[in-house]
């Protein structure tokens, strides 16, 4: 569904919320949840607890191979989930789709896979900010191949530096992976810019889509990149399960990752084939209830127009950013403009960690340490930062409250 074919529900913040039984939750004797932590994990709306309980209570088997009734129905929901993702993905084939346990697995994949390709002295860029789960699979593959890693750095504002991510390609380059949303600063990145150069260099490109992938309509054909990796439980749905994306013809090259059941063609004693992509990259039993309620959070995603969600959740990040924007004791790190609903922000003269437990003691649930970015964090200058993240199902008055909870934070910390 979109917005353009009229079947979208109008966007009521309440009604929505009222959607997620989480939220209505209170902590610490009867204080109201708020919950600003979903550039983590987000929570999961009625939908999707549903969805898995159901196929659980009706339909479970293990998929593929089974002849029997409820292997069938289970077989069919868990390849609807593919055919799913590759609409939210604008993907050219559910072929293109291929289900790990993380967006992390996807990445350590691609490296794994394509790493056997590589040679001393070929070259891996990437960019100040990324997560640690785009940044150590390379570093491995500089430690056992020795691969260079190159690093693309970032303005004052977070925003990348393009002229000097420009310079760093060269004829050695093969593979450039860059976060599209940085978890930190909510960058945006120029994600098809990048990829159009580094095809003039004859790279892979790889984007790390856990960020943008809840926050923006995502174009995997527009964006040109050769692969692109998600989470499911970032946009709504479960744990245990990731998305990678990789366009046919590089996944039709590459080798299998693991070995086991369902990514077989064929085994003998003295010879083995492989099955076709995607399903040569899901070796043993899949994540089966964990797609359902993929496809569940995606499809109650599709109900509402994007655009909506979109503008409510830019009004709650400026509400919050223009209200610390007057406390000269608070600083935000990242005001890129453009940028999504992330806002990582330092005390003076308090650890992160005391912030957050403070905030935590008035129901305001935000997040604190170094994100899984500590190249990010010493670019920043700070060993941790606290972050609040907002999503469509947050309010203004959470807001109001998260700004009132820092205030009393000051005070006795000071």
């Amino acid at each position: 569904m979109s917005a353009a074919d009229g079947m979208t529900k109008p966007f009521d913040p309440s009604a929505l919320r009222a959607e997620f039984p989480i939220l209505s939750r209170t902590v610490h004797k009867n204080v109201p949840l708020i919950y600003l932590d979903s550039a983590a994990s987000a929570q999961k709306p009625e939908a999707v607890i549903e969805a898995m309980a159901n196929v659980m209570r009706h339909s479970y088997a293990n998929v593929h191979r089974g002849l029997h009734t409820l292997a069938n129905e289970v077989t069919g929901k868990f390849e609807s989930a593919r055919e799913s993702v590759a609409r939210f993905l604008n993907a050219a084939s559910h072929e293109e789709i291929v289900f790990t346990k993380s967006a992390t697995e996807s990445i350590n994949l691609v490296a794994a896979t394509v790493g056997q390709t590589l040679r001393e002295g070929d070259e891996i860029v990437i960019t100040q900010m990324e997560h640690h789960a785009n940044i150590v699979p390379w570093h491995f593959l500089r430690e056992r191949k020795g691969v260079v890693l190159k690093w693309a750095p970032i303005r004052e504002d977070g925003s990348l530096d393009m002229d000097a991510f420009r310079a760093l390609i060269t004829e050695r380059t093969r593979i450039v992976a860059v976060t599209h949303m940085s978890n930190v600063l909510g960058t945006l990145n120029p994600v098809a810019e990048i990829v159009q150069i580094a095809k003039a260099a004859g790279a892979l490109t790889l984007i790390d889509g856990c960020q943008s992938a809840v926050h923006l309509p995502i174009d995997v054909q527009a964006i040109g990149c050769d692969f692109f990796v998600f989470s499911a439980h970032k946009v709504y749905g479960p744990t245990g399960i990731g998305v990678l994306y990789g366009r046919a013809a590089v996944l039709a090259d590459l080798p299998p990752y693991q070995g086991g059941g369902e990514m077989i063609g064929e085994v003998h004693e003295d010879r083995i084939t492989y099955a076709e992509p995607p399903h040569r990259f899901e070796a043993g039993t899949p994540a089966i209830i964990e797609a359902v309620g993929l496809e569940a959070a995606l499809n109650w995603l599709a109900k509402y127009d994007r655009h909506a969600l979109i503008a409510h959740e830019e009004r709650l990040y400026r509400r919050a950013a223009d209200a610390l924007a007057g406390l000269n004791w608070v600083k935000v790190h990242g005001t890129a403009g453009g940028k999504g609903a992330i806002l990582s922000f330092s005390v003076d003269g308090a650890h992160p960690h005391d912030v957050a437990q403070i905030l935590d003691r008035r129901g305001v649930a935000v997040r604190a340490g170094h994100h899984c970015a500590q190249p990010l964090m010493r670019r920043l200058g700070v060993s941790a930062t606290a972050r609040a993240s907002f999503s469509i199902y947050n309010t203004e008055q959470e807001v109001d409250a998260f700004v009132d909870a820092l205030l009393a934070a000051r005070k006795i910390l000071q």
